[in-house]
């Protein structure tokens, strides 16, 4: 926002009317000759335009725009800035995102699971202003997209960047919940969560989800697993990333809710299943409700004189009016 340190100063402005009326119209400057006679057929007589009758009023508008960048400098211009500190740190999320290619699964709105598990998650991280979150990524493989930040762009950007297949073929729960819970170990908040979201069993890594749910538990972290997907069968299609061709058929397996409760209990969280995308979005809102602690903010306001902007354009306006003035129309100032 901005603000007039010393806004009085504008009340200058109300004399440039007056100021361009006795530097430009005043007849008594000897500037301007009346002729008191017209042409035949009532024609008056009218100096031509010329280069030089265009510079000099350009001259002449350079001149008075500088003059009043200066009034506006003085006035003390300032652009102010307020700054939230937080006093506490809030909640540190891992989102745990599954990227295996049963979540191109068509059964979930409007796209597939996929895509409706990404526009719900977004919509999380942006309500968790005062939150680290983070996010990994997985399928085969496990990787970390964003450590715990209060960057959230970043951290939909990477989420907006993940596609399906992108760390392999397979489901690495286990490995993808160590990697979660290594990265929020070495935090100093007070409360600490996962969200597991996945429509698969673990069949991939080398550290089974029972065992990575017991050595988050042991840290103070709570995992909260989502199951999303409907029962039975559902239409499937996804491109794989290898060879760019494209793959349909039925899926008829699901995520096991039993392992996915396991886990939850394991750490004090809670087990969820989404069978739809508003389903999801409902699980997200508990979620959110639930994982709430006490925050306190404070504001600080700073202040950014910008009145050396408006005195560096009006100094070179007015140069340039000079310049144009000796150089160029050989008029004197």
């Amino acid at each position: 926002m901005w603000v007039l340190e010393r806004p009085a100063y504008l009340l200058i402005l109300l004399l440039v009317p007056y100021l361009v009326y006795l530097r430009h119209h005043r007849r008594s400057r000897g500037g301007r000759i009346a002729f008191p006679f017209t042409f035949p057929q009532g024609a008056g007589f009218r100096s031509p335009v010329t280069v030089r009758v265009v510079l000099l009023r350009l001259s002449h508008l350079l001149f008075w725009a500088g003059f009043v960048l200066l009034i506006v400098a003085a006035a003390g211009p300032t652009r102010t800035v307020r700054e939230r500190v937080f006093l506490t740190r809030g909640i540190d999320i891992m989102i745990v995102f599954d990227v295996s290619p049963t979540m191109g699964a068509r059964d979930v709105q409007p796209v597939n699971r996929m895509e409706a598990a990404r526009g719900v998650v977004r919509r999380f991280v942006e309500q968790r202003e005062y939150d680290h979150i983070g996010l990994v990524g997985f399928s085969r493989e496990a990787a970390l997209r964003v450590p715990p930040t209060l960057n959230h762009n970043q951290v939909i950007e990477s989420l907006d960047n993940l596609y399906l297949m992108q760390f392999g073929d397979g489901t690495a729960i286990g490995m993808a919940l160590a990697l979660a819970s290594l990265h929020l170990q070495g935090t100093d908040a007070q409360e600490k969560i996962i969200i597991l979201l996945t429509d698969g069993v673990n069949n991939a890594g080398e550290i089974s989800p029972e065992a990575a749910a017991e050595v988050a538990g042991g840290m103070g972290i709570r995992i909260h697993t989502i199951g999303i997907g409907t029962e039975g069968e559902a239409e499937i299609e996804f491109v794989n990333p290898e060879d760019g061709r494209t793959y349909r058929g039925t899926l008829r397996e699901g995520y096991d809710p039993e392992a996915l409760r396991r886990i939850a209990d394991l750490t004090g969280g809670r087990f969820f299943h989404a069978g739809g995308g508003g389903t999801l979005e409902a699980v997200f809102n508990a979620i959110s409700t639930a994982e709430t602690t006490e925050r306190r903010v404070r504001v600080q306001v700073h202040r950014r004189p910008q009145h050396q902007i408006f005195l560096i354009i009006a100094l070179v306006l007015l140069v340039v009016d000079a310049l144009v003035r000796r150089l160029l129309v050989g008029v004197a100032p």
